[in-house]
């Protein structure tokens, strides 16, 4: 019988993303096969979205400071499917350990070592600083730095 219970946090980064509910539908059904698997029952469920850049999370992100306080009420856990969903910044996410706030990250299982955490938010960083590089130049910035992929090397641009 599943009497552990847990909060799950689910967020998207763009108003796209959380009108396609592809996302959020995703993340909703790999907490849900987590919580079967772990023996917990999602008391609550908090879906946002907003984007996951800065460490002032709390302040831009209403529904996930409202899942910690669940959470602290019932004394449990927040889960979410992957930890840049709750965020793409190590300093935040370092914090949240110091400060011993329970949370539970799905792919990587309910017993991760705190060490792979703290890498898991560093790529996770890195990643958010790719993204941000890649995604204002789009494609027609990938062709005027890269040439296209197709041509030799040699008449690529440089």
């Amino acid at each position: 019988m599943n009497d552990r219970p847990l909060i799950t946090y689910i967020r998207v980064s763009t108003s796209q993303q959380g009108r396609s509910g592809l996302g959020i539908e995703a993340q909703r059904q790999t907490l849900e096969h987590f919580a079967k698997a772990e023996d917990f029952t999602v008391a609550r469920e908090f879906v946002e979205v907003e984007t996951g850049k800065r460490s002032d999370a709390l302040d831009r992100r209403p529904q996930l400071k409202a899942a910690l306080a669940a959470a602290r009420k019932l004394r449990c856990h927040v889960a979410v499917a992957k930890l840049d969903r709750l965020s793409r910044d190590v300093h935040f996410i370092s914090g949240l350990m110091a400060h011993k706030v329970p949370f539970l990250v799905a792919e990587l299982g309910p017993d991760v070592d705190p060490f792979v955490l703290h890498l898991f938010a560093a790529l996770a960083e890195k990643e958010r600083a790719l993204i941000s590089t890649r995604t204002p130049a789009g494609p027609r910035g990938c062709q005027s730095s890269w040439g296209h992929p197709w041509q030799p090397k040699a008449q690529r641009s440089p």
